[in-house]
């Protein structure tokens, strides 16, 4: 049906158009009949490579659509995952920090424990060196005082006396 349309489509504006040559004789039939055998054959010829170049120009743009929209799918999917690693990279980045931080609190705990005794023990030894160093002064200082008394002149000493000397070498 569509095809009558457009042969008449045609054949319209040649029959209306024609002119004569002035004889009177008029050869719009012929013409048009070649027109049609001429229009037949082009169609006969052309329509299925023609048609054919179509489908295939679509088939290869649909291809292409599809190929590209797979492509997109893919990399949406990478996208996601991409987000989703970075997301459980700053969930796993925060836990580190936490576990850090207790880390941290931990050892200086540990070190002020240390610090603390190993201050003690440095007392400790401290305080016991002084003491050592005050015996042995005293002793000193003893023994110093008794061999003044054994080599001076008398040998008995009044109190006061003996506190003079002891406090001589002490001071």
């Amino acid at each position: 049906m569509t095809m009558i349309r457009y042969f008449l489509l045609f054949v319209a504006p040649v029959a209306l158009f024609a002119a004569g040559g002035g004889s009177g004789e008029y050869d719009i039939v012929p013409r048009t009949i070649n027109f049609a055998i001429f229009a037949a054959i082009l169609y006969y010829l052309l329509a299925e490579p023609l048609k054919s170049f179509y489908f295939q120009r679509l088939n290869g743009i649909a291809e292409s659509l599809d190929s590209i929209q797979q492509k997109l799918k893919e990399s949406k999917a990478k996208k996601e995952e991409a987000l989703s690693r970075v997301e459980e990279a700053k969930v796993a980045a925060k836990s580190l920090i936490q576990t850090s931080k207790k880390e941290v609190e931990m050892l200086k705990q540990k070190f002020q424990k240390e610090l603390s005794f190993e201050l003690e023990g440095l007392d400790k030894s401290h305080n016991e060196q002084v003491e050592i160093e005050r015996r042995r002064m005293t002793r000193v200082a003893v023994s110093e005082v008794m061999d003044e008394i054994f080599k001076g002149d008398s040998t008995a000493l009044d109190r006061d006396k003996f506190v003079n000397i002891v406090l001589k070498k002490v001071a």
